[in-house]
């Protein structure tokens, strides 16, 4: 039936899994209807509380006729493989950021998907946020006049307590909470700023828990003109902010979208201006199930995640060389 929702598995069952199952639930267009993880446990669990059943294997999920498409929520080096194989089965294929860890992987991964026809789309969803979308709007609106420099900043205390896993792997997460956390801001700044041109990057451990750096700074140009720079750290108290600074105004989004800050020239301070926080994560699994139904490319599809990819990568080599790093010798 034309009306019905689209059927989807998750592959990855953590945490992160759950919260991707959770949105797909609230979007309404689509239902979770089976599950796939190397742990049978990890497998029995989530399939009693999100109420779909498992498969005993990766070919078993990928063989189901009833699956439309794949929720791939594993760690960063097991995408490229799993993405091609989906798009081999014939799966519409949503991954969680950042799509892959070189360049080179993420193009082989979109090849395959369109090669099979189906949608890659990739999970860059703070994009979505209300207060980020309002400074879109702003930006287009000419309200802050010419953009010249742009900030952003995504920190969790994840690191303060690190736990066994890939997620404490330097080889998976590379350069800090760049992979984790930075990747949406790289891709929050390409939204509002376009492509980055050259990026200057350092990362340490100061506090020293685990085996990731805790703080990490990178500097931006963007082709476009302006510069910027972003943090990410595993060690401090959540901030998760994207601003954009230009000749006429400034404007801010804070707290996950849900508070916009704006400041003219002649001001000398930023005010409120009322805003809804949307639910991005929902929104993104909404339109992923649009583009299976009705075909399309999602707003982070494969070219979005592929140069969010490049630019990560250019940050890991400057972070080593200590030199600046043009982004372009990865696209």
């Amino acid at each position: 039936m034309a009306g019905d929702k689209v059927r989807l598995a998750s592959i990855g069952l953590g945490w992160w899994g759950g919260m991707l199952v959770d949105s797909v639930n609230r979007s309404g267009a689509a239902e979770v209807v089976s599950c796939f993880a190397r742990s049978e446990d990890s497998r029995k669990a989530f399939a009693e509380k999100f109420g779909c059943r498992q498969a005993a294997s990766l070919d078993e999920l990928l063989g189901d006729p009833e699956v439309e498409g794949v929720i791939i929520a594993t760690p960063h080096s097991t995408h490229p493989d799993m993405v091609c194989d989906a798009a081999s089965a014939g799966k519409h294929v949503f991954v969680e950021k950042p799509l892959t860890l070189t360049v080179a992987e993420g193009k082989r991964g979109y090849e395959a998907t369109q090669k099979a026809g189906v949608t890659l789309q990739v999970g860059h969803n703070r994009r979505r946020q209300g207060a980020n979308r309002r400074i879109r709007e702003m930006i287009d609106g000419g309200d802050l006049g010419m953009l010249h420099q742009l900030e952003a900043n995504l920190s969790l205390p994840l690191g303060q307590n690190p736990g066994p896993g890939w997620r404490n792997d330097p080889k998976e997460v590379p350069t800090g909470g760049l992979t984790g956390l930075g990747v949406h801001m790289i891709d929050n700044l390409h939204y509002l700023a376009g492509p980055v041109k050259r990026v200057c990057s350092f990362s340490k451990k100061l506090l020293g828990a685990g085996n990731l750096d805790d703080a990490t700074t990178i500097i931006l140009e963007f082709e476009s003109g302006p510069l910027g720079y972003f943090s990410c750290s595993l060690v401090l108290p959540k901030i998760c902010m994207t601003a954009a600074f230009g000749t006429e105004a400034s404007a801010w989004a804070d707290e996950e979208g849900s508070k916009l800050y704006f400041q003219k020239k002649d001001q000398q301070a930023r005010e409120d201006v009322p805003v809804e926080a949307g639910d991005a994560l929902a929104d993104q699994m909404a339109e992923f199930a649009r583009c299976v139904r009705g075909g399309g490319a999602p707003e982070t599809g494969g070219p979005e995640g592929i140069e969010v990819v490049a630019v990560q990568e250019a940050i890991i080599e400057s972070a080593a060389s200590g030199k600046v790093v043009e982004v372009s010798q990865y696209r």
